[in-house]
């Protein structure tokens, strides 16, 4: 099946409220890559068991979908960024969700001295600047202005209009999780972005399997009603991903 079977359309928003996006039609193969946190090297691994498995499916043609997180905690987070930026011709279709640690680092370069808290060791937003060539105790001192020059606007732009999720039939891809049993169009970005409870414990609360990372396990967590894939890339190695089709979902 080609890539012209399915299209992307964007799901009407409130005022300042990240995009989302909805998937008409049926994509060739589908793939959900969990939280990469700067681990440059696992997400070309992850891509290349993508492709792979993609060439026995779909004729190497695939969609992949990350669940957000891209920087922060990892050693390679300008690289991450940059190779999902850039044009690719390899049969990997690639819609990049918003996690809270793109957000915030989008943040801190807009305001530094608003956002702090992000270059603290919780956060690991220093060795971020550090893949950007940027000292993090020069960081303090520098204004925004400053910052944002060592970043290439590419970057910004992208961690800038990232959607907060992917509807796609009966499956939510989305970076935390959602407020159960609320609509999605009545759904807050913070709570995509950053939900942990009532969520995990209660699931979607509506008839939705719900894809998504943010909360690291030792293994995948298969809950009623949710998938979690975030497996703690940056401290374990290892990158999760997940394959849905009309059969189901089943790790890669």
């Amino acid at each position: 099946m080609q890539p012209s079977s399915y299209r992307i359309v964007e799901i009407p928003v409130r005022h300042r409220a990240r995009r989302r996006l909805h998937l008409e039609g049926t994509p060739p193969a589908l793939y959900a890559v969990g939280d990469i946190h700067g681990c440059y090297d696992q997400m070309i691994e992850a891509e290349e068991r993508i492709r792979k498995d993609a060439a026995r499916r779909s004729g190497g043609q695939a969609l992949v979908v990350y669940l957000g997180d891209y920087v922060d905690r990892g050693p390679q987070s300008a690289a991450v960024l940059e190779h999902l930026t850039k044009p690719h011709d390899d049969g990997l279709a690639r819609i990049a969700l918003c996690g809270n640690h793109d957000d915030t680092f989008l943040n801190f370069l807009r305001d530094p001295s608003g956002w702090m808290y992000w270059l603290g060791p919780n956060f690991g937003g220093a060795v971020t600047l550090e893949s950007y060539g940027i000292d993090p105790e020069e960081a303090l001192w520098r204004d925004g202005a400053g910052l944002m020059r060592a970043v290439p606007q590419a970057h910004q732009s992208f961690l800038a209009t990232l959607p907060v999720f992917l509807h796609v039939g009966n499956y939510l891809f989305v970076h935390a999780g959602i407020r159960p049993a609320v609509a999605l169009h009545d759904q807050e970005d913070e709570d995509l972005i950053w939900i942990r409870e009532p969520f995990l414990t209660e699931g979607p609360g509506l008839p939705l399997i719900v894809v998504h990372g943010h909360t690291p396990c030792a293994e995948p967590e298969l809950a009623p009603g949710r998938i979690g894939i975030d497996t703690g890339c940056f401290a374990t190695g290892r990158l999760t991903v997940l394959r849905v089709d009309a059969t189901g979902a089943r790790f890669v």
